[in-house]
């Protein structure tokens, strides 16, 4: 006789092997020790020994071994250290956009597509009658004979113009992106981190870019006294450092970016917690630390407006709720013509994806 066999709930029987869970964990800790295997393995063994995530028959050493032989980590030459691979690197971003993207709701927008039908790659299940200046790759011929056996019979079958259907396509935006990430010494400071869940939300953005939308781009900077460009391997490993925050460096850099990209929808979108406090003047740094400086601020509202001229909308996302923080911000949104979110640490990957999702499907002339 057939029945059914009862056991005890197990929280921790999700189908994956100690190997994956622990793997799961692992790249999560790398994110927070940007990129370090020795200090994520510590914290790994710390964790093992509070929560006993090891048994006797599958140990941390096995974990390590198993690491390397599946091509996670591997010893680096120069140092004896050990690194993580570019398999690993990947893993991470992939790790983070299903933590970040798999969480909004699934609706039926932000495809991509724009409003507009045309010539595209993307074919629409609708058609319309043809008209004088149709191009003939844009007949649907099924459609077509099917309303000329409709319309004058099976036996003399004619076709006519007036049978003859389009069937559209969808044109597709394609958009350059720059995401600008605040790596000043406020972002850890307070005992909040601030910068990994920025760091999180760039790998994740990255990762859908390159697999759901390989057309467009995306440039990462990273500002603090200056500003420079990351490559998206690089991500994991970003530490905050001890910088001011230089706004201007950071948004020159994106528009001098963006004036090369031949894509016409350009955007920039900026994470950061404070308050723009530096400025470069030739080959000395201007610094004020105390309070919104004018000549700082005013410097980041010309840059907004030359910004709004070149048509490239900015959309700040501001981890800080200081009220005259708050302020600067609206202002400079207003003289850009852009967006700005004032966003908690962990909602700020569905304010951006949901941004930039929505932000695909119009077309910005």
């Amino acid at each position: 006789m057939q029945g059914f066999q009862f056991s005890g709930f197990d929280p921790n029987a999700d189908g994956k092997t100690r190997f994956e869970q622990l793997l799961d964990l692992f790249m999560q800790l790398l994110t927070y020790t940007s990129g370090d295997v020795g200090e994520t393995l510590q914290w790994l063994n710390e964790l093992d020994k509070k929560y006993e995530l090891t048994d006797d028959e599958y140990g941390m050493g096995d974990f390590i071994d198993d690491l390397k032989s599946k091509g996670y980590i591997a010893d680096n030459e120069q140092n004896g250290e050990i690194r993580i691979t570019p398999k690993t690197e990947q893993g991470i971003r992939k790790k983070s956009l299903e933590e970040i993207f798999g969480k909004l709701k699934k609706t039926k927008s932000g495809e991509h597509q724009t409003f507009k039908p045309g010539g595209g790659d993307e074919i629409s299940p609708d058609t319309r009658p043809f008209q004088f200046g149709d191009l003939l790759e844009q007949i649907d011929f099924t459609e077509s004979i099917r309303n000329a056996q409709i319309n004058h019979g099976l036996d003399s079958f004619m076709m006519q113009e007036d049978d003859l259907q389009i069937r559209e396509t969808d044109f597709k935006a394609q958009t350059s992106t720059v995401l600008m990430i605040d790596i000043s010494h406020s972002m850890i400071l307070y005992g909040e981190d601030r910068i990994t869940p920025a760091k999180k939300v760039a790998m994740a953005l990255s990762e859908l870019i390159t697999t759901k939308y390989p057309k467009d781009t995306l440039d990462i900077v990273v500002f603090g006294n200056d500003a420079w460009p990351v490559e998206i391997k690089d991500l994991p490993y970003l530490q905050v450092g001890p910088y001011h925050t230089n706004t201007v460096a950071g948004l020159e850099l994106a528009m001098d970016i963006l004036r090369r990209r031949k894509n016409p929808n350009k955007q920039i979108f900026v994470i950061t917690d404070g308050k723009p406090t530096c400025l470069k003047i030739g080959r000395r740094y201007y610094k004020n630390s105390f309070g919104l400086d004018r000549k700082v601020t005013s410097r980041c509202m010309n840059l907004a407006a030359q910004c709004k001229k070149l048509k490239i909308p900015i959309t700040t996302f501001m981890i800080a709720t200081d009220p005259y923080l708050q302020r600067f911000v609206q202002e400079f949104t207003e003289t850009n013509n852009g967006k700005a979110f004032f966003a908690s640490l962990d909602k700020l990957g569905a304010f951006i994806f949901k941004d930039f999702e929505s932000g695909k499907r119009k077309t910005l002339y």
